[in-house]
């Protein structure tokens, strides 16, 4: 029997810095929170680090007009959600914090933290390889990236397996089609073992009704992952499917005829710090749609 999923409180965190990207990620910020009856906490940094806050000692001008313009800029965010969804409760917050720590401290009880792809100003350098990559390295609750350009709405929802090990990422992801009255589509990408360099047989050293175990193992994944949700969320149409294929380059084709792609975050520790895998670095780079990172314990 499947555990539950964890209580993830009712409140959607996004970072704005007034960029092309972080409007997307506004605006679907705002749509997740109306989906889940929360309220909407928009995120601004404190972009110049000479100037601390007026509040904090600054009586030059300098320092007043750019504490002008990140508040219009916030101000800005505000009228746009309201505008998009007037009953949704919205808050707003200018840290002094750097990007990272600020969307990490408050994204702790978040049900979401939503960030574009890259930006300026307020969030300087909101761009894959840096902020939204340390976020994904260390977020403790579900982050979406707010990628991809195709505006075509397929009615799904895609999460990749690993193992059925994922259940917060298959708790999130059924909830997630629930939501959007989507078909999710449960993939599991898998390869045979590769043969030590010098070998032209991939698995020369596996007999064929070893392969043939390796094959109808790997086949049976995504059905046995998702067998014990099926009646907890009886009106999700599900669709499993099986791929021999390397996962990361199955799950950005994948990602092509979905809505959003959801991916479970395996972190590997190193010497300094958390490591995204080679699957979470491709998607976060390539994915035609939005992609959600539930982190695993």
């Amino acid at each position: 029997m499947a555990s539950a999923p964890k209580p993830f409180p009712g409140r959607v965190v996004v970072g704005f810095d007034g960029s092309d990207p972080a409007v997307r990620a506004l605006d679907r910020a705002a749509d997740e929170a109306v989906r889940r009856d929360a309220s909407l906490e928009i995120l601004c940094g404190w972009p110049w680090g000479k100037h601390p806050l007026p509040d904090y000692g600054v009586t030059d001008d300098t320092g007043k007009l750019l504490c002008s313009s990140a508040r219009r800029l916030v101000d800005t965010a505000v009228e746009r959600v309201r505008g998009r969804a007037p009953h949704l409760a919205v808050s707003e917050s200018l840290t002094t914090e750097s990007a990272t720590h600020a969307l990490l401290r408050c994204g702790r009880d978040a049900a979401l933290t939503v960030v574009g792809t890259r930006g300026h100003g307020g969030f300087a350098g909101l761009l894959l390889g840096s902020v939204s990559l340390r976020v994904a390295a260390h977020c403790t609750t579900p982050l979406m990236v707010v990628r991809g350009d195709n505006e075509t709405q397929h009615h799904r929802v895609t999460l990749g397996i690993t193992s059925d090990a994922d259940t917060d990422a298959l708790h999130y992801a059924f909830q997630e089609a629930a939501r959007h009255g989507s078909e999710l589509h449960v993939l599991h990408a898998w390869q045979y073992p590769a043969a030590p360099r010098g070998s032209h047989s991939p698995s020369y050293h596996l007999t064929w009704d070893e392969l043939e175990h390796l094959r109808k193992g790997a086949e049976a994944v995504a059905p046995h992952a998702v067998a014990p949700l099926r009646q907890t969320y009886r009106d999700v149409g599900v669709r499993t499917e099986t791929v021999r294929q390397g996962p990361a380059h199955a799950l950005v084709e994948a990602s092509r005829h979905a809505d959003v792609a959801v991916l479970a975050v395996h972190r590997r520790p190193r010497r300094v710090s958390l490591q995204l895998g080679p699957v979470t670095h491709a998607m976060l780079h390539h994915a035609h749609c939005p992609v959600v990172l539930v982190p695993v314990d």
